[in-house]
């Protein structure tokens, strides 16, 4: 009978040089919870204090429980910038995704210059408010390049900006044309993310571009087209400064987008803690649209991995 002899595990001894990571890492992280906290967190707290209070911005808060989330409920200007935002949101999303993807196809398979993807993320660069003057310049109905188009062939002018059926798509186009270089930036990394011999077994295969795109590229991207959705949405519902500077919420409610309806309660009717009550809908809306995104896409998961 054979015995076997087994070695003692002796318990592994914590480096003494590492005990004071945690407060090494502590002390780097300060300066951005401090941030946090104060740009943050705290107006969070103070924003949802005033949410349940009537407040002028002259005289003290008063507390009214939830009568500023009734009157949200009754209020129809309120569902309606929700209605008009979410059809600015289908459309620039729609036309983001699709000439941002076309983009950044043509970038992987054609040419991979830095200075085409330089020139792409340029629109996007330039503050929102200078995009704003200059397409309500390029779209005035008289003196506009584009009417100045129109009538030069032959056409009529078009109110692009005044006009209640072309107001939102024209500011949908407007902010697509500044975020599309750079929503195809994101979308190129991710193809970038794609081992080459993935598509080489495919054309093997005898797949063509279309059945590659479909089968092969879009579900090893599917965290890249998450967080890009994720970020367009959220960014869609924060519009404010393209309207604020060319329609100011017109012609006819046609542009009253959510974020421009609550600047006009805080800062016009000053009724700060009904503005309060809207930003905070407005956030729990938000992050019920975003978990519903990351849950169906499952953007936790790669087929790379």
């Amino acid at each position: 009978m054979t015995m076997t002899l087994v070695k003692p595990v002796t318990p592994t001894r914590t480096m003494p040089g590492r005990r004071g990571d945690g407060r090494v890492a502590l002390a780097f992280l300060a300066p951005a919870l401090v941030g946090f906290g104060v740009f943050y967190l705290y107006p969070a707290v103070r924003g949802a204090w005033y949410s349940v209070t009537d407040w002028n911005l002259l005289s003290e808060p008063e507390f009214v429980g939830l009568d500023n989330y009734a009157a949200l409920v009754r209020d129809p200007l309120f569902w309606n910038s929700l209605k008009v935002t979410a059809y600015y949101v289908i459309l620039t999303i729609g036309t983001q995704m699709l000439l941002g993807f076309g983009l950044a196809a043509l970038l992987h398979r054609l040419t991979r210059s830095l200075l085409v993807r330089s020139l792409l993320v340029v629109p996007w660069l330039v503050p929102n408010v200078t995009v704003g003057l200059l397409w309500m310049w390029l779209l005035d109905a008289n003196l506009g390049f584009f009417n100045h188009l129109l009538v030069s062939l032959g056409l009529d002018n078009q109110g692009f900006l005044t006009s209640p059926g072309l107001a939102m798509p024209s500011v949908a186009l407007i902010n697509s044309w500044s975020s599309t270089g750079y929503t195809a930036l994101l979308l190129y990394a991710g193809m970038l993310l794609v081992p080459p011999q993935v598509y080489e077994a495919a054309a093997i295969d005898g797949s063509g571009e279309v059945r590659t795109l479909f089968r092969v590229t879009l579900p090893l991207m599917r965290p890249i087209l998450a967080f890009v959705l994720v970020v367009s949405l959220i960014g869609s519902f924060q519009l404010f400064d393209t309207v604020a500077v060319t329609t100011k919420g017109g012609p006819v409610n046609a542009t009253r987008v959510v974020y421009f309806y609550i600047y006009e309660q805080a800062f016009t009717h000053f009724k700060m803690g009904y503005a309060s009550a809207l930003a905070l809908s407005l956030v729990l809306i938000l992050g019920v649209l975003t978990f519903v995104q990351m849950r169906l896409l499952r953007a936790s998961t790669s087929d790379l991995a």
